[in-house]
């Protein structure tokens, strides 16, 4: 004999499911921010995007992306730390950029 799989139990495990699967995106709070290392330029993933740590810096010329006042601070990937000058980067995963700083992968917030 068959049971049939109520809604209630569907609806729950879809639940569990969906929650699993967004932990990875809750995983970095800004607290947890303030812990990580700070980005190098020297490392290969920051200087294959072009990543400076002072945006005031960058040469438009040299940098075409490089728009005059864009920095990490306003950038869409760039997490707000709760002090300090250093924040979450999406691009650089595991570090922190100097929210003066700036890279290829910048994207202004909508």
């Amino acid at each position: 004999m068959s049971h049939p799989v109520s809604s209630d139990r569907r609806r729950f495990l879809s639940r569990i499911a969906l929650g699993a699967a967004a932990l990875p995106l809750l995983r970095l709070t800004s607290a947890q921010a303030a812990d990580l290392p700070h980005l190098s330029p020297d490392d290969p993933t920051a200087k294959a995007l072009g990543y400076t740590p002072d945006a005031s810096k960058i040469d438009p010329k040299k940098e075409p992306a490089f728009k005059t006042g864009s920095h990490c601070g306003g950038c869409a990937l760039f997490t707000a730390p709760a002090s300090g000058d250093f924040g979450a980067c999406g691009a650089f995963s595991g570090k922190a950029v100097n929210q003066g700083g700036w890279c290829r992968a910048y994207a202004a917030k909508a």
